[in-house]
């Protein structure tokens, strides 16, 4: 399922939305409508990006504002792991549990993962009430965080079939390079895996990640996958990107947040 609809707050932030999450407060942000300047400049939410913190603090304040006013944002220290936390009472910043998952059935929190290239998932079951939010690397998506976010909605009544889930922006296929061993990983977890993978330079491939995830999503039975295709890499005044970053020897790089509550 592909489509999504473009809102604009009155703080000029891009707010990503896709009907298949109607029902919920959501949006996947990128970098328009924020304070930061510099390397980081919009609205840059990552605490560790040597941001300045006030700036940082502000843009947060105002993407929650932006999604669902009034409500309280849990965001966890994302590892790159599978790693899900079900969340029952939101927490201090400096408490935030190592994870890259999070899930709920709780009005009034807004969970949050923070992205620069990697794939942010948002889930939602509308008949039971329960969303989940994951930050979807290739290591996470390989380890399996889609999986176990569908499996800690379960717990708390979802059912898999009833379940959306959006992949949002992330880098794109055409902009991300890979080398065998890479490559390697993904073919022994499975030969289907080679549909992800498009040849490219001796040695190297590219990798479509939202291709991928998305599939494990249809694969574990999730009943409705969406997808905004939106490549990060490509789109510097939208979007922050380590992988750019990188590319472009610069010392640090801001990163957007995606974000779901119930009303």
């Amino acid at each position: 399922m592909t489509g999504s609809m473009t809102d604009s707050s009155a703080m000029g932030i891009e707010v990503l939305t896709h009907p298949a999450l109607a029902g919920t407060a959501h949006g996947f942000l990128g970098r328009k409508g924020g304070v930061s300047t510099g390397l980081h400049a919009g609205l840059n939410v990552g605490w560790g990006s040597e941001d300045d913190p006030a700036a940082t603090a502000e843009n947060r304040r105002r993407a929650g504002q932006a999604v669902l006013p009034g409500a309280r944002l849990v965001c966890a220290y994302q590892v790159h792991s599978p790693d899900v936390v079900t969340v029952t009472t939101p927490w201090d910043e400096a408490d935030r549990p190592k994870a890259d998952a999070l899930v709920t059935n709780r009005p009034g929190l807004l969970l949050g993962v923070l992205t620069a290239d990697c794939a942010p998932v948002l889930f939602h079951d509308p008949h039971a009430g329960v969303i989940g939010a994951a930050h979807a690397g290739w290591r996470g998506a390989i380890d399996g965080v889609t999986d176990r976010t569908v499996e800690a909605m379960e717990a708390l009544g979802a059912s898999r079939a009833a379940i959306a889930a959006v992949v949002g922006p992330c880098i794109g296929q055409k902009s991300y390079e890979v080398d065998a061993g890479f490559e390697r990983r993904f073919l022994e977890e499975a030969a289907e895996n080679e549909r992800f993978f498009r040849a490219g330079r001796a040695g190297h491939a590219w990798f479509d990640l939202a291709g991928y995830v998305a599939h494990r999503l249809h694969a574990f039975g999730v009943g409705v996958v969406g997808m905004l295709d939106e490549d990060t890499y490509a789109q510097a005044d939208r979007f922050f990107s380590f992988r750019r970053a990188t590319h472009a020897g610069e010392p640090g790089y801001g990163r957007e947040i995606s974000l779901i509550g119930l009303r």
